[in-house]
């Protein structure tokens, strides 16, 4: 059974293509235009083992928040329709990322139900030409779009870069727990309401 997916969302500000692969090994093909996002999304396949191809051309001319903001709607919509019914599947997952001085915790839980808290400070209002305010609305529209419950605690840091990219590989990693096959339950829909 394959749960590759890819889908396609156009708009008048963005036109984004995403193909995703939760059963994959980390291969990544990213262009959004926004340099630090493709970093991030970069890290965010890797570290999720999640063959991830994002193509997106949004309205730069404005800033970033279109393209960031539409390629996590997309990204979670893929999610959504990848893992289906959810039969099988783990559900939670749980990472705690560390990089320099910076520890970001990530929490998710695939329960069909879109929650989002936010504990991520940021020091500045930009890493390279992508506003800081982004990287929670890229979590927003992923979880809201992808429906499924996430925490995002930053335990400690300073630099931006390092925070921001403890919390991509923290959600990544959380999420690769929570994709997985639970090999004691598989076919089974793990929740006591026996649908997701």
């Amino acid at each position: 059974m394959t749960r590759k997916i890819e889908l396609s969302r156009k708009t008048s500000e963005t036109d984004i293509v995403i193909s995703f692969n939760p059963d994959g090994t980390g291969r990544t093909d990213i262009s959004t235009g926004v340099g630090f996002f493709d970093h991030m999304l970069t890290a965010f396949g890797r570290h999720g083992l999640f063959d991830l191809t994002v193509k997106a051309k949004g309205d730069l001319h404005i800033d970033s928040h279109h393209t960031v903001e539409d390629v996590g709607i997309l990204l979670g919509q893929t999610l959504q329709a990848a893992l289906g019914d959810k039969r099988g599947i783990t559900r939670f997952g749980h990472a705690i990322v560390p990089m320099d001085e910076a520890l970001v915790e990530a929490a998710v839980d695939l329960s069909g139900r879109a929650f989002v808290v936010w504990g991520v400070k940021f020091e500045r209002p930009y890493i390279g030409n992508m506003d800081t305010q982004m990287v929670e609305e890229f979590f927003r529209a992923l979880a809201g779009n992808g429906l499924f419950n996430l925490h995002v605690i930053e335990r400690a840091g300073q630099n931006a870069h390092h925070v921001a990219e403890a919390a991509f590989k923290a959600v990544a990693r959380a999420l690769r727990h929570a994709v997985a096959i639970d090999p004691r339950a598989v076919g089974e829909i793990p929740s006591t309401k026996g649908v997701i």
